[in-house]
């Protein structure tokens, strides 16, 4: 068996719930909304390029407990995703009111920014060979 990468990320949630998910993948992260499979549960695939990379899934009981708040992640530590332009990432956040932290790889020329969706997964930006 040949790996060539990660094909996508789903994401459970409450139906009422996939469309906030929607609007953060799209006007945080800067995804897109792209085509998605006739599954009977409501959801998104939000798209990177030509790939829908993280799929939002509405499976989650409507009645049951709202997954929201960082940390809430089960087994599931994070998704990252190779960005570029850390100064004009940190505004974007800003202008937002997003809480991010930053953390540098060690003896590596990587940088990373960290900070949740609204259901609590955590997200990684991962800049190569950019000076913080």
């Amino acid at each position: 068996m040949d790996l060539a990468g990660i094909d996508h990320v789903t994401i459970r949630t409450r139906p009422q719930d996939v469309d906030a998910l929607r609007d953060f993948y799209r006007d945080v992260v800067g995804l897109y909304e792209g085509r998605r499979a006739d599954f009977i549960f409501p959801g998104h695939w939000m798209y990177l390029g030509d790939s829908p990379v993280v799929h939002l899934a509405g499976t989650l009981a409507a009645d049951g407990p709202a997954p929201m708040g960082p940390g809430n992640t089960g087994q599931f530590d994070h998704v990252s995703f190779r960005a570029t332009d850390i100064p004009a990432t940190r505004a974007h956040l800003d202008r937002l009111g997003l809480t991010y932290a930053e953390v540098p790889v060690p003896g590596l020329p990587v940088h990373q920014i960290f900070f949740h969706d609204p259901t609590g997964v955590k997200i990684e930006l991962t800049f190569y060979n950019e000076n913080a």
